[in-house]
């Protein structure tokens, strides 16, 4: 099992920044792929981006440019930067791991989410 927590949400002013942090315990953490995805009300939850143990990462085209995922091995932890944050990007924002493979979908663990949301 792995275990997420998730910290920094909060409310931002349009073309502010914030930066998401997710806690992992349980297991080797550099063995699991992690990622970022958000779920806006009346929305289905989507990919955003997600980062291998060796720090390749993958985005969703709507946050390219604009996120950043990184993660600190010896911290088991995952950021997530948002930069030049838009209202659109309002969401709660769950941390996920999965072992091994980098994909944008079929993740096994689950944070219990973090609300962002970002004022016009």
């Amino acid at each position: 099992q792995v275990q997420l927590v998730e910290h920094g949400g909060g409310l931002v002013q349009a073309v502010g920044s914030l930066r998401l942090s997710c806690a992992a315990s349980g297991r080797t953490f550099i063995n699991y792929a992690m990622a970022w995805f958000r779920q806006a009300p009346g929305k289905e939850r989507e990919f955003v981006a997600a980062i291998s143990g060796g720090s390749r990462t993958s985005y969703a085209d709507s946050v390219k440019g604009r996120f950043t995922i990184s993660r600190d091995n010896a911290k088991n932890t995952v950021y997530l930067q948002m930069n030049s944050l838009i209202p659109e990007d309002t969401a709660v924002y769950y941390c996920a791991a999965r072992f091994r493979v980098i994909t944008t979908d079929n993740y096994d663990y689950w944070g219990q989410g973090t609300q962002v949301t970002v004022s016009s």
